[in-house]
């Protein structure tokens, strides 16, 4: 059976200062083992629920097998899985996933940061990139980001982009060992005609990571 041919957009680059995007690169494995295991309080909260501890979850080999998967699904065109480099030095990933094309033509947006860069830009830039390579070269026409009400700053950054508050989905993921609510929002193709990168660069003037 022969390979699928990549979706449009993938693989893919993106840059804007500091700030790089990629496809995850095997030779991250030590890097990305390390930032999950030493960041484990501050992003175990939004994690999907698993029987398989903490450090299992994040340990090279972990790191190898997730690679495998959403490389895969990359190539299937379902997916746009992106490592954060900040100054060359891996800082987090922002995906997006499950794509559906046909007359939806959208996807839904994940991404974490590690917590020695978060508030610096970086997670909004990354986003913004992105959202604009995703309604450009990929063809998406929708990007839904699910978010949980306590997750105020997540709520904070997708809104500072554009993106609207569509409803509350009850009990909609498995995370952190329980059912929690998320609240939906989107942002179509046609919301910024000049673009999110451009709205990000209209908000944060000073480059990130400075």
């Amino acid at each position: 059976m022969t390979e699928p041919l990549p979706h449009p957009g993938w693989p893919a680059r993106l840059t804007w200062g500091p700030v790089e995007l990629h496809p995850l690169r095997r030779r991250d494995a030590a890097e990305w083992s390390r930032i999950r295991l030493a960041d484990e309080s501050w992003l175990r909260p939004w994690e999907p629920t698993s029987t398989v501890a903490w450090h299992a979850r994040h340990s090279p080999a972990a790191y190898r097998a997730m690679r495998r998967v959403v490389g895969r699904r990359a190539r299937l065109g379902t997916s746009l899985p992106f490592a954060i480099r900040v100054d060359g030095r891996l800082a987090g990933q922002v995906t997006v996933d499950n794509i559906v094309r046909g007359a939806l033509q959208a996807g839904s947006l994940g991404y974490w940061i590690d917590r020695s860069v978060a508030g610096r830009g970086v997670a909004s830039l990354a986003v913004a990139l992105v959202c604009d390579h995703a309604f450009g070269a990929v063809g998406l026409h929708r990007l839904q980001a699910d978010i949980r009400p306590e997750n105020l700053p997540s709520q904070r950054l997708v809104q500072r982009l554009g993106f609207q508050r569509e409803g509350l989905l009850r009990r909609y993921l498995d995370i952190d060992g329980e059912w929690r609510d998320h609240l939906a929002f989107s942002l179509l193709a046609e919301d910024l005609p000049r673009g999110v990168l451009a709205r990000w660069q209209q908000l944060s003037p000073v480059r990130p990571v400075d």
